[in-house]
This record gives structure tokens, C-alpha cells and sequence, in this order.
């Protein structure tokens, strides 16, 4: 049985958070820009505060079968859930989004490969 890559996207919106941590935010903003945006084991948060209140988590977990995308998802969630709350950071609108990458289709260099191999 083959690994399955699942990449996960947890968004929501920043809700009633103090001058102080709005300051806090802004001033790791760089480290959170969607340019440097990641899927990791961890979880990669951007946000471009200055424009909107919005943030978005990415999240790069595994499962062995198809249905282990929704445990990776449920893990995804409660991690974004733990990271903003043990900030102090409201939030609503939480919702989610996965992946599995073996399903998805291939790119154009990913098709060549694939047919230098079989054929």
C-alpha cells in the first residue's frame, strides 16, 4: 500500500482582537505573507492583515487510505483551532478544504515522466 500526501487549507477570519495583538500580527507579517505560503506538517498561517481580516493555514499530512483525509483534516482543524486560541486570537468562520495529491491530476512535466518511464 502506497502513502497518500493530503494537503489541507483551514481559512477563517480574525474576530475581536485587541490594538495589541492587531500589533503583534502586523509586525510578523512578513513571516506570514502568502508569498512565503507552505503546506507543512506544522501548518503555514498567512494573512495579509493590512487588507483584510481573513488568514489561511496550510497544512501537508499522510494517510495510507483514501478515507484518512478526513482524520487529517479533523487534525488540521484542531491545530488551527489550538494555534489562535492559545494566542488569545478570536476567530469565526473556520472551514476547510483537502487534497489527496495522488488523485489529482498530473502537470505536463509530471505526464512526460510518467510516459519516459512506462514507455
Amino acid at each position: 500500500m502506497s502513502t497518500r500526501t493530503f494537503r489541507i487549507t483551514v481559512r477563517g477570519v480574525f474576530d475581536g482582537l485587541s490594538a495589541e495583538q492587531r500589533a503583534e500580527l502586523l509586525a510578523r507579517a512578513e513571516e506570514h505573507d502568502v508569498l512565503r505560503a507552505a503546506f507543512t506538517p506544522e501548518g503555514h498561517l498567512s494573512y495579509d492583515l493590512a487588507a483584510r481580516a481573513a488568514f489561511t493555514f496550510r497544512f501537508r499530512d499522510t494517510g495510507e487510505e483514501e478515507e484518512d483525509i478526513l482524520t487529517a483534516t479533523e487534525r488540521a482543524e484542531e491545530a488551527a483551532r489550538a494555534w489562535l486560541t492559545g494566542r488569545g486570537y478570536g476567530f469565526r468562520n473556520l472551514r476547510s478544504s483537502a487534497e489527496d495529491l495522488s488523485l489529482a491530476p498530473l502537470g505536463k512535466r509530471q505526464r512526460r515522466e510518467a510516459t519516459r518511464r512506462t514507455g
